[in-house]
């Protein structure tokens, strides 16, 4: 079984973990709706791309009329 033969520092395990911090994200607006989306996907609001329409947008059901 593999034992460490020094004690890690705290200074090289921070160095270690230097690369593991979270980035925030970065939105962008949409052209067409002006919302704001992840850059390079489709708009979740209008479903466009690049100017064009990649996704209908259907009309929104509401489940608790129907269960009824």
């Amino acid at each position: 079984m593999a034992v460490p033969q020094n004690r890690t520092t705290r200074s090289r395990r921070g160095m270690r973990r230097a690369h593991d911090a979270l980035v925030a994200a970065n939105p962008n607006e949409c052209p067409s709706c002006g919302e704001l989306k992840r850059p390079h996907h489709v708009c979740p609001s209008c479903g466009t791309y690049n100017d064009r329409q990649v996704v209908a947008q259907g009309t929104e059901v509401d489940l608790d009329e129907d269960a009824a």
